[in-house]
């Protein structure tokens, strides 16, 4: 387990990147993260007092922790509604091109790119949107892709109660396209495949599904 500087307010996480306490009110981090990221603007050399700028401090402490960052609390986390599986549908399920915008932890830069899951229902099936819901969920905080697609799988998992689940990610990274390298081309592809997914068959279904429109 990973442990932060509780003297700051920070977060406890473990090694799937599940927050398990919370030190601070949004309000105080708001607080805190305007008064911090002012003295990054002043560090720069911006002009704090410029009517364009000054507001500025605020508005990206109220986005990190209302928007792009919000999938750091648990209380934000949706609870994957479940349905009998009353018409006993038993082949695949597919939700595809699900939009995936996160931020890359090592720079703070965004992630943007396309997930594709799916699942084999067994007695119950899940409200579509709540897959949605659970993939922007753990996309809202900083990450690195494979523990993304982890992280989506297992919450798929859990909710279902079994493993035949899989989930692919094609992204972009601005850390590669904006800096270093600057390679504007390039996808980062990751995949988790569990259950039935394991075999060639079923694997090779979903992998058409999700290509048959590119």
């Amino acid at each position: 387990m990973e442990k932060s500087d509780t003297n700051l307010g920070e977060v406890l996480v473990n090694s799937m990147g599940e927050q398990v306490s919370q030190a601070l009110s949004d309000t105080e981090k708001i607080e805190r993260i305007q008064y911090h990221f002012a003295e990054i603007m002043d560090i720069l050399g911006l002009d704090l007092t410029d009517d364009s700028l000054k507001g500025t401090p605020k508005r990206v402490a109220k986005m990190y922790v209302k928007e792009i960052f919000s999938g750091l609390q648990e209380k934000n986390k949706p609870e994957l509604t479940l349905f009998e599986n009353t018409y006993h549908y038993d082949r695949m399920l597919v939700e595809k091109d699900i939009t995936v915008y996160s931020n890359c932890e090592h720079h703070f830069v965004p992630i943007i790119g396309r997930a594709h899951v799916a699942y084999f229902p067994h007695d119950h099936v899940i409200g579509l949107s709540k897959i949605n819901r659970l993939v922007q969920y753990y996309a809202k905080r900083p990450q690195v892709q494979e523990r993304l697609t982890v992280q989506i799988a297992q919450g798929l998992k859990e909710a279902l109660g079994h493993d035949d689940v899989a989930v692919v990610i094609e992204a972009d990274h601005l850390c590669v396209a904006s800096r270093g390298i600057k390679d504007t081309n390039s996808k980062t592809v990751t995949e988790s495949f569990s259950g039935k997914f394991k075999l060639d068959t079923y694997r090779e279904n979903f992998l058409a599904q999700i290509a048959n429109n590119k």
